[in-house]
């Protein structure tokens, strides 16, 4: 057999949220992707080692999405084979501007939440802003058109430009979902 291992970085704020609750979610982790959990708490590292490749794949997915401020519940999502991870990096948008960032994530965020939500809503995708990313999780074509509903706002685009374009790649899918059936 041989061992497969990985290391990645979190952020210190999200490693409790990875070990969880008396250790819950790493035991859960652990069980559900077949790998082994080492966490640094102090540095933020998390090594990740197994046997079985897509176990660790998805082990690795799981830690980074809720490194980039996902529940973890949603996060197990990518546990489903169906479902993707998306990071989109707001330094692709903005030079180092601190005003810069917090605007862009207001523009994705909306007031109270709004544009975020009906994003998530249109695409059936789950989205979290945290830090300089904009993670998306969700089955790959409704993360495609996540992130390119995100990325229109980034660039400027009018709000509801991305919402009307949304509502027709949804009622394209649906379309197509029921011709396939």
């Amino acid at each position: 057999m041989v061992e497969y291992s990985y290391e990645l970085k979190v952020p210190k704020s999200r490693v409790a949220v990875i070990i969880g609750k008396e250790g819950s979610v790493k035991k859960d982790l652990e069980e559900s992707t077949k790998t082994k959990l080492e966490i640094d708490s102090k540095e933020g590292d998390v090594f990740v080692s197994g046997e079985d490749a897509l176990g660790l794949y998805t082990a690795r997915e799981i830690i980074k999405a809720i490194g980039r401020g996902f529940n973890p519940d949603i996060a197990k999502l990518l546990l489903k084979p169906d479902y993707i991870f998306e990071v989109v990096d707001l330094k692709e948008f903005i030079g180092k501007s601190k005003d810069a960032m917090l605007r862009l994530k207001g523009r994705v965020i909306g007031k109270e939440g709004k544009s975020r939500r009906l994003i998530e809503e249109l695409t059936e995708c789950d989205i979290s802003v945290f830090g300089r990313t904009i993670g998306i999780i969700g089955d790959p074509e409704s993360a495609a058109s996540a992130r390119q509903a995100v990325e229109s706002l980034l660039r400027g685009s009018n709000h509801s430009t991305v919402y009307k374009w949304l509502e027709r790649r949804r009622r394209e899918m649906k379309r197509k979902a029921i011709m396939n059936m």
